[in-house]
């Protein structure tokens, strides 16, 4: 296993280069490529025109039929009909020529009238008549008129309207133009026309005017009707366009047949046999090329993930090493299990662990890396099982390998144990076997009970299957590659571990201590995004070397004499000091995680014991402050920073007699300063926002651990006499 972890360390430095990172997707998109090339070669038939199929073609694609839609295209124009348009506007305004006309007469009378009352006013013989003569009025009515309105009608419709009388006039206009709006609400043509004016003059015809009047109105509708209905070019073309965009394409469907097993090969169905590019006895690359680019799409999707991940480059660098690993291995899987499709055993893809490499990436790296390897699995799959089927795709095994996949990430949450991996590998067997039932019952397919019960066994392999392998892959894999999971920080909180154990026997106040402290690194963490749990778990061992001496730590002293005070100073620092180094001795005799390790030998830094310092001082000699500074290393993690500052925290407000809120911030405030000042934190990451929101946590997280409470009077006893 050593020898395995020195190899790993040895590939992670080849991975510092930004050429080597690359060089590990090409490698993974030349495997991909390979094992998929067979997948999507085209099948090409040797056949002729005029011959017996051997045996039923179906299309691999849904292709156009460019021919028969044009046909069908040219058909839809030839049914469209030209569009004429009705000119309503004609109505209102040939009504209102005919009604001019009637008005204008009205007038004459109306200026013969007035002149024959000014005549018989001013002139001394009213019996002199001055009436006009008939001429006389139809030349006054025709100097009312327009000149195409005198050249279109007779003399014979102004002599009848001038000797008309009022009442006429009005009962004449009044049917004439009524008659008028009748004919021309109707659509007339060109053509219709002439019938139109037949049927105005029928309908005037049989009124009750005199001879010359009713002659005289019935010329004037006749006049008045015209054509209303036109062609219009720009309508019949927009109806035209919309007749060709509605007929829909005519394709050759993706698995449709085209020529039955024993049927003549025709002349149409050739041409669609060479349609769908099943006679291009010719080399194509288009598969290839698609193939190239989805892989290339792939990868880079994978790869900006790793570009744009915030993390250390060291674990960026073991993350990357693990997906590769673990893709490999799953894609091996699923290749193999592709490849039993030979024996032609229905379903045989449903056997495919497919939550194994979802979960395992979930555990050791993230939940967003497994859904993106979920989703890049389902794909791969389509295509690897696309035997028997219609085209590149399967795409019912892709949607089971998604769905199981994303059902072992989804079940298997953040806060479950290692032994939790079965109960969601169980759970997504449950998705599995309804995922297939779906798939079964979607087409309305008959199935037999065997292959139901088929179904079933497969759907429960693959997911107790991908169970059984992530628990089984999992400690290889985080002992190879030095991995502190989730899962095992979980199962390191566990109060049954032995050091926990160890420590709450032999140091019951350093074990509460230990939880004071995790539960204000724990929170702190999260409100700067570090790693909450990685902090809570280091906290719970980050004094395990108290357990050596605990007697010498104030918070295990229960009252008792403390020791230090028959010590010189010089002897109580290198005890005080030594808690750190035998505290990384016990984790590494435990094999405890290196990031344990580390959170242990860096929390108190290369800070100095004052009390000690001060005490040795006050002797007068002369005192080195190295011989009181721990011997460090300074936190080189956000979370190392972040326990030391919280252990100091725990420690001076668990010493105040009267907490407030305002001296718990005051004193905060004043340990985060001394340990910028004496530059502990200068090796760490931390900027100055996010330690202003630690002090913050830290504050809030006090004030409710030592929030004040209610003071009970004293009850007075009472002698009840009897």
């Amino acid at each position: 296993m050593k020898k395995t972890q020195h190899y790993t360390i040895q590939i992670k430095k080849l991975l510092d280069y930004t050429f080597f990172r690359v060089l590990v997707f090409v490698v993974l998109g030349v495997i991909l490529f390979t094992s998929l090339y067979g997948n999507v070669k085209p099948e090409k038939l040797d056949i002729s025109l005029l011959t017996v199929a051997e045996k039923t073609i179906r299309s691999p694609a849904t292709v156009e039929d460019k021919i028969n839609t044009e046909k069908k295209r040219q058909d839809a124009l030839n049914q469209v009909q030209d569009v004429y348009t009705l000119k309503k506007e004609y109505s209102s305004n040939q009504v209102d020529l005919i009604t001019s006309i009637f008005d204008s007469v009205s007038e004459v009378n109306d200026e013969i009238e007035v002149k024959a009352k000014n005549h018989n006013m001013y002139e001394e013989d009213p019996i002199v008549s001055i009436e006009p003569t008939v001429e006389e009025k139809v030349t006054m009515l025709k100097g009312k008129l327009t000149d195409r309105v005198i050249k279109d009608l007779s003399e014979r419709v102004f002599t009848a309207l001038v000797q008309a009388r009022n009442d006429e006039l009005s009962i004449a206009k009044d049917l004439t133009v009524t008659a008028i709006n009748n004919v021309m609400n109707k659509r007339i043509s060109a053509d219709d026309v002439e019938n139109a004016k037949k049927g105005l003059e029928e309908e005037l015809k049989f009124t009750t005017l005199n001879g010359d009047l009713k002659n005289a109105a019935i010329e004037l509708g006749r006049y008045a009707v015209i054509q209303n209905e036109f062609y219009d070019p720009d309508a019949t073309e927009e109806l035209r366009k919309l007749a060709a965009e509605s007929v829909e394409p005519v394709k050759i469907l993706q698995g449709q047949i085209i020529i039955e097993e024993g049927k003549l090969i025709r002349k149409e169905e050739f041409r669609q046999l060479e349609l769908v590019g099943l006679l291009d006895n010719k080399q194509s690359y288009k598969p290839f090329i698609g193939l190239l680019i989805l892989i290339t799409i792939i990868l880079s999707s994978v790869y900006f993930y790793f570009y744009q991940m915030k993390e250390q480059p060291e674990k960026r660098q073991t993350n990357l090493l693990l997906f590769g690993i673990v893709f490999i291995l799953t894609f091996f899987i699923l290749k193999i299990i592709s490849m039993l499709q030979i024996f032609n055993y229905s379903g045989i893809g449903y056997l495919f662990p497919a939550a194994m490499g979802g979960m395992l990436l979930k555990i050791l790296i993230d939940e967003k890396l497994a859904i993106l390897s979920s989703i890049i699995f389902s794909i791969f799959g389509s295509i690897l099982f696309n035997e028997g089927v219609s085209g590149t795709l399967n795409f019912s095994m892709g949607i089971y390998i998604l769905f199981s996949a994303l059902a072992g990430v989804l079940f298997l949450n953040e806060q479950n144990q290692r032994s939790k991996i079965l109960q969601a590998g169980s759970l997504a067997a449950i998705v599995n076997l309804f995922t297939i039932w779906a798939l079964m019952f979607l087409p309305n397919g008959k199935f037999s009970g065997l292959e139901y019960g088929y179904y079933i066994v497969t759907a429960i392999f693959s997911g107790i299957g991908s169970a059984v392998l992530t628990m089984g892959l999992l400690p290889l894999l985080e002992t190879s590659f030095g991995i502190l999971s989730t899962m095992k920080l979980i199962e390191l909180s566990n109060p049954n571990h032995p050091l926990l154990r160890k420590i709450l026997m032999e140091a019951p106040g350093t074990y509460h201590h230990s939880v004071m402290v995790a539960n204000l690194a724990d929170a702190a963490c999260e409100a700067i995004g570090a790693n909450g749990l990685l902090a809570r778990v280091g906290c719970y061992y980050h004094d395990i070397g108290k357990t050596k001496r605990p007697k010498f730590f104030i918070e295990n002293q229960m009252q008792l004499e403390n020791p230090h005070d028959r010590l010189p100073p010089d002897k109580s620092a290198n005890i005080i000091i030594s808690h750190v180094t035998d505290g990384t001795s016990i984790l590494k005799k435990y094999n405890m995680p290196k990031e344990i390790i580390q959170i242990a030998e860096q929390h108190h830094g290369t800070t100095l014991l004052k009390f000690f310092y001060h005490k040795a001082n006050q002797g007068g000699e002369g005192v080195l402050e190295e011989d009181y500074r721990y011997p460090g290393p300074k936190a080189q993690s956000k979370e190392s920073a972040i326990i030391g500052i919280a252990d100091s925290v725990e420690a001076a407000v668990r010493s105040l007699s009267q907490p407030t809120p305002e001296t718990i911030e005051s004193l905060v405030k004043k340990i985060v300063t001394d340990r910028l000042q004496d530059g502990q934190l200068n090796e760490c990451d931390l900027t100055l926002k996010e330690l202003e929101t630690v002090s913050h946590s830290f504050c809030e997280t006090l004030k409710g651990i030592f929030h004040s409470r209610i003071e009970y009077p004293e009850m007075t006893k009472k002698v009840i006499q009897a």
